[in-house]
């Protein structure tokens, strides 16, 4: 199997610089923030994060294509990094310290392309996870300072914690009353929102996980976490990996129950 260290320390050296832009311009009172045609925030900070990465990804990886949410992507090839700026952008504009920036190394393969390297820094919250393929998935301060992350062993949904982000989407989708089902089927919901709740599946402090609207920056980096700390990752068709346009993750024991209810099959 390939070694990933090097990207994987890459990663971290680009959450760095990113987490030091984001964090000078949180709760400014002079941040511009502009709305997308999608209708999404997008603010200076966004836009500087990501400027910020590429120009690092330019310098130390100048063959790799780069994803990124503010301005698409440029290069092709058989590794593709992968970045949302800020993760929950209409957080932080708010300053809601519940936000990260999403690095995720992606390679070609018999399935397209699947994540390899993820890093997902919160430094409002003083948090980072991070995993590479076939190397485990942690949370700590740095490399050398880490927790391996173990996904939970709940096996019930009556006893399973579910984390969501809102009842946006549910309903166009129809998937609302299934959404509904699951809610009261469970024994506890909350609406984290975001990368949270995916890194809670990793922690194993949630179980179960979903979301109907989603980009690849969105997943890419979270998918690999859950995978590498034992989870599933899949799309709500059951797809697994992060190439779908939404997502659900669980800790592997509770998924098919789990997109059973969102597809009302139960």
């Amino acid at each position: 199997m390939p070694d990933y260290h090097d990207d994987l320390r890459l990663a971290h050296v680009l959450a760095d610089a990113a987490d030091a832009a984001t964090m000078d311009r949180f709760k400014a009172l002079d941040l511009k923030v502009e709305t997308k045609p999608d209708m999404t925030p997008v603010s200076e900070a966004d836009k500087a994060a990501e400027e910020l990465i590429r120009g690092h990804l330019h310098r130390a990886r100048p063959r790799d294509a780069i994803l990124g949410e503010e301005y698409g992507i440029e290069g092709t090839g058989p590794r593709r990094w992968v970045i949302d700026p800020i993760d929950g952008t209409k957080n932080y504009v708010r300053g809601v310290p519940v936000w990260a920036t999403l690095i995720s190394l992606m390679e070609a393969g018999e399935n397209g392309f699947q994540p390899v390297v993820g890093v997902v820094s919160a430094p409002a919250l003083s948090r980072r996870w991070w995993a590479a393929k076939g190397a485990g998935a942690y949370s700590g301060r740095s490399l050398t300072s880490a927790t391996r992350l173990h996904v939970s062993k709940v096996d019930t949904i009556a006893d399973s914690s579910f984390a969501f982000s809102s009842l946006t989407g549910w309903e166009e989708q129809g998937r609302l009353d299934g959404f509904m089902d699951l809610t009261r089927a469970c024994w506890r919901t909350r609406g984290y929102g975001d990368f949270w709740p995916y890194m809670m599946v990793a922690e194993g402090s949630v179980d179960i996980c979903a979301e109907p609207e989603l980009s690849l920056w969105d997943m890419a980096a979270n998918a690999i976490i859950v995978q590498e700390a034992g989870g599933r990752f899949t799309d709500l068709d059951g797809v697994d990996g992060p190439g779908g346009t939404n997502g659900a993750a669980s800790n592997g024991l509770l998924h098919d129950e789990l997109l059973g209810y969102l597809n009302q099959r139960y």
